[in-house]
């Protein structure tokens, strides 16, 4: 921990203040800011001298992030408890400790305390771990999270939260969580530490965003429209306040997008935006586009194509015997409308396939990309390869595929 809180400090200048202040801003000013009016912001001062500073806008951001969300598990709003936002200060490893919340956030933290030593369990009221995942991806995850020794319980729901007060080192407070687990059994967990994961909430309190004509509301944020507008034309809002997306590298990328469209009058659109993300466990698992559900919930045919690692040359010598390069494209085409990735550094591999969505390169033409020798990346050019022997393709699809590549060989002879 103290490693990364090294390591965090390093990197915290790249957006501080010292370097907004020299770089992009006319003045920085720290407190607590809400609006006043459609284009004034009023300012209080955080040294507690009351002071109070109106600043009038032409132009304005919301860009406030999210807090962790709370469910509405008995006792547990009121309990003292581990967060995201808290988590990195832990001064020393607690025996055991109780993970709400089967995401992103949580299985990260819950394979490094396991690994750590701490005995970690879990309680996902979903009926398997990461709900937004590919299914596939998810039980390796189990899998490998069970092998570590973290104790998990998925479709279960807890009854009650109790303990307190929040401590960063010994000696440790105790938890109790009563769950009702899958099979129904009502039982009661002691822990030394509890952490809350169980997703994000917009940052929209105390902001008066009514002050200001902006329509917004608790679970979903700030409205905004395609072009990062309010319902205020002169303010804009991006990033987890905004955005079902709530990823670092979304959020710089709304920025970037919302930015350009309010002050050099730009058209970016959220809708062209292709978000990629992982999650950190081991192996990671990435995913870009649309999933499996996705597509079953919309109602769009697919085919998948799916290519296992332990087949992957550069895997066997690396002793990699699980994971996959998972590819969906519409149904009969090559066309790419999502895929996912478990693999070590799959966050690094499924960017490959980020370009080809972003840009229109299909299957066909990602299978005749060559990729050196025996790499992980091969993977997923055998996965796109399988698309010339698929039964589910047209012919037509192919004879396009193998034009669009003929213009290309051609257009780079040119």
């Amino acid at each position: 921990m103290k490693r990364m809180r090294d390591i965090r400090g390093a990197i915290a200048p790249h957006d501080g203040v010292a370097r907004y202040g020299r770089d992009f801003c006319e003045a920085v000013i720290i407190g607590e800011a809400a609006f006043l009016s459609e284009n004034e912001v009023i300012i209080t001062a955080r040294d507690g001298s009351g002071r109070k500073q109106t600043v009038a806008f032409d132009r304005c951001m919301v860009a406030t992030g999210a807090s962790a969300a709370v469910p509405p598990a008995p006792g547990l709003l009121e309990t003292p408890h581990l967060t995201n936002g808290n988590f990195f200060n832990l001064e020393a490893l607690p025996p055991t400790l109780g993970l709400i919340g089967a995401g992103p956030i949580g299985l990260e933290m819950a394979q490094s305390l396991q690994r750590f030593g701490c005995q970690v369990t879990v309680f996902e009221m979903a009926p398997r771990l990461l709900p937004r995942e590919d299914a596939d991806a998810a039980a390796i995850v189990g899998e490998c999270l069970a092998e570590d020794g973290v104790s998990i319980h998925t479709g279960c729901r807890v009854l009650s939260v109790q303990g307190g007060p929040l401590a960063y080192k010994a000696p440790w407070s105790e938890y109790k969580v009563r769950a009702q687990l899958q099979n129904g059994a009502d039982h009661t967990f002691t822990f030394a530490a509890l952490l809350n994961a169980t997703g994000r909430a917009p940052n929209v309190t105390g902001l008066n965003l009514d002050k200001a004509n902006v329509s917004y509301d608790a679970r979903s944020g700030v409205h905004t429209d395609d072009f990062y507008r309010t319902s205020n034309p002169k303010i804009y809002a991006a990033g987890d306040v905004a955005s079902v997306y709530k990823f670092t590298h979304a959020a710089d990328w709304q920025a970037r997008c919302a930015v350009r469209n309010a002050f050099l009058d730009a058209r970016c659109q959220k809708s062209r935006l292709l978000v990629p993300w992982c999650t950190y466990v081991e192996p990671e698992v990435a995913a870009v586009g649309a999933s499996d559900m996705d597509l079953e919930q919309a109602g769009v045919a697919f085919d998948t194509y799916m290519r296992h690692l332990k087949d992957v040359d550069r895997c066997k010598c690396d002793g990699i015997d699980r994971g996959f390069v998972k590819i969906r494209t519409a149904k009969g085409g090559d066309k790419i409308l999502g895929a996912s990735i478990v693999a070590p550094h799959a966050g690094d591999l499924i960017s490959e396939l980020t370009v080809c969505m972003q840009n229109g390169i299909g299957l066909a033409d990602l299978a005749g990309v060559m990729h050196p020798y025996p790499t992980a990346a091969e993977s997923i050019r055998q996965c796109a390869a399988q698309f010339w022997f698929s039964p589910h393709f047209k012919t037509d699809a192919k004879a396009l595929a193998i034009t669009r590549r003929g213009e290309a060989v051609a257009k780079r002879g040119a």
